[in-house]
């Protein structure tokens, strides 16, 4: 059984292939180029990432924490 593979990990396994294919083949077959633009995509998402982030805890700071009934101030 450790080597089955469950149909819906086959088929993400499928998708995956063909985006890195689809990936592949936007950068004209040059893996490199391929890794390249999927760092910096990936660099990109986690600076968004990381402003949401500060935009939260910032809005939660603003707003305070509600104090519970009997809780000190």
């Amino acid at each position: 059984m450790a080597g089955r593979v469950a149909p819906d990990s086959q088929a993400e396994s499928d998708r995956l292939d063909i985006a890195a294919d689809e990936a592949i083949a936007l950068v004209g077959g040059d893996m490199r180029s391929a890794i390249r633009a999927l760092i910096l995509a990936n660099e990109y998402l986690e600076g968004e990432l990381a402003e949401c982030i500060k935009a939260i805890s910032n809005g939660y700071a603003r707003g305070g924490r509600r104090r519970r009934a009997g809780e000190a101030g």
